[in-house]
């Protein structure tokens, strides 16, 4: 009896795979697509093809995570606001800052984009 020899994926025998489908989709539509999404998994979709991580970086993208204008907090005196959305959005997202009311705190859930408020609990009153 002869030894099986293992046979090629039929993947193989067809020869050179296509160019993934996926970089034939205008950026907008990719973008448009992870805006429907969390920060963190715009962030994943970026390895998946050089396609994605240009939409993944896209300002369109990271101002659909962002507050708007009005409801967006004033960084620190001396602190410039960062050119790129994402940028801002890491900024946000990364340490709290002072809402000018003077005793709340507000910042970015990184992995959601959700708003997280923080009061001082001698502002607080049950009653």
């Amino acid at each position: 009896m002869e030894p099986r020899r293992p046979t090629k994926p039929a993947a193989e025998e067809e020869g050179p795979m296509e160019a993934c489908e996926v970089t034939r989709l205008q950026e907008e539509l990719l973008w448009a697509a992870l805006s429907s999404t969390s920060p963190r998994d715009a962030c994943r979709a970026a390895a998946v093809s050089p396609a994605f991580r240009v939409a993944a970086d896209s300002d369109a993208l990271w101002a659909c995570f962002l507050p708007c204008g009005r409801d967006l907090p004033p960084l620190a005196d001396g602190e410039s606001t960062p050119c790129r959305k994402k940028d801002l959005f890491l900024r946000l997202s990364g340490s709290p800052v002072l809402l000018p009311c003077g005793l709340v705190s507000m910042w970015l859930d990184r992995e959601t984009g959700a708003r997280c408020y923080m009061v001082p609990a001698r502002e607080l009153s049950i009653g």
